[in-house]
């Protein structure tokens, strides 16, 4: 489908309007911001407009890789959002991601380069169809009778040799496949630099500020904050009794208090570990629910360390500078650990089994990548961010 006039993939002509296609996702759009910074300082001269979801529009705020933001809502049509991209004549459309409806939403606004991964079915709608890397991991789901063979097949092995490897670890991993540079990938097209860098976002001062008055954070207490859900699904939450076991202990180290963090899909486990809590401690916090994504930007910064699954608020909060101590179950870290891979700053913890990483939704056994990670081994990993307990 592409027009007569449209500009070979080879072509490389300086953007003067560029358009880059956000992501839909809280984490994966933190983990875009390295490939932003450094499109940045490869194009200074550019207007760079970032096309975002509505909900993920405050994030962008004080970005300074950003001039402006526009937005859509699950409500818009491609042709209403089309419309609105032609009015402002960009000339260069960088999509992240692979979906066919935002390589047409830039087909239909008639932008004359619109660069994008190599996707079955929006190849055509491309000037720059970018390959792959040759070292890109692809998620691939696990079936449970996968699973079941898997776990199988390990423990009859290890039963024989009268022994088990399956105990809790800190996980090493070389940071090549994290998600970060298949964007770094996409935005060399214009010239950006594939050396990573941290994911970055940007808080004043005063908006800081205003959440340790608003959420009442006073920094006279250490804050511990615990995220417990995870949108994707319950296989990548820590069980519920071992975050309550952690709050319980940190809550007794002198000068320590405890912050629940969350939206509204995680008032019923935030609602379950603040009445585990008793008698309840006097620096309990409990704001699931209660902050716009700014505030939740502000209140994570206001953390000493973040213990949390493998969700958006993870990113969020590396990127803005909270330690994190993040727990994988049914996903993988060498694909989505929080900040710059291996960054010492953090902590990822995940158990040794055959069988993950699943990326399923539910577990179709016994959750043992899970359940095998001990609250004892989640406090370590918080003192040796927090030597202050």
């Amino acid at each position: 489908m592409a027009r007569r006039n449209d500009p070979p993939p080879s072509a490389v002509i300086p953007p003067r309007r560029l358009l880059v296609r956000g992501v839909n996702w809280l984490g994966d759009a933190v983990m875009t911001t390295p490939a932003l910074l450094r499109l940045r300082e490869a194009q200074p001269q550019a207007h760079l407009t970032l096309l975002t979801h509505e909900k993920l529009a405050e994030l962008w705020q004080h970005h300074p890789a950003v001039n402006q933001v526009l937005t859509f809502s699950a409500r818009d049509r491609i042709l209403s959002i089309s419309r609105r991209l032609r009015d402002e004549r960009f000339d260069t459309a960088l999509l992240f991601p692979n979906s066919p409806r935002s390589a047409l939403e830039v087909w239909l606004a008639r932008i004359p380069r619109r660069i994008g991964g190599a996707w079955p079915g929006r190849n055509r709608l491309l000037t720059d169809a970018v390959p792959s890397r040759a070292d890109e991991i692809k998620m691939r789901k696990r079936s449970p009778a996968e699973i079941r063979r898997l776990v199988h097949g390990v423990e009859g092995t290890e039963r024989a040799a009268g022994k088990s490897n399956l105990g809790p670890r800190t996980s090493e991993f070389a940071g090549a496949v994290h998600q970060l540079h298949h964007y770094l990938h996409l935005a060399a097209v214009l010239g950006a630099s594939r050396e990573p860098v941290a994911p970055q976002l940007h808080l004043t001062s005063t908006e800081i500020d205003a959440a340790r008055q608003q959420f009442q954070l006073t920094p006279n207490f250490r804050w511990l904050g615990l995220n417990a859900g995870a949108e994707y699904g319950p296989a990548k939450r820590w069980p519920a009794e071992r975050f309550i076991a952690v709050a319980r202990e940190a809550a007794a180290w002198p000068g320590w208090g405890v912050v629940l963090l969350g939206g509204t899909v995680d008032l019923a486990i935030n609602r379950a570990i603040e009445a585990a809590l008793r008698p309840p401690p006097s620096a309990l916090r409990n704001l699931a629910g209660r902050t716009s994504l700014r505030e939740l930007c502000a209140a994570l910064r206001c953390c000493d360390v973040l213990l949390t699954n493998d969700t958006g608020p993870m990113h969020v909060a590396a990127a803005i500078g909270t330690p994190v101590v993040a727990l994988f179950g049914s996903t993988s870290p060498e694909l989505t650990a929080p900040g710059l891979p291996g960054d010492p700053r953090h902590r990822v913890l995940r158990a040794r089994v055959p069988c993950a990483p699943c990326f399923l939704r539910e577990c179709p056994i016994d959750f043992r990548c899970m359940n095998r990670l001990s609250a004892e081994e989640v406090l370590e990993a918080i003192r040796q961010l927090s030597p202050w307990h």
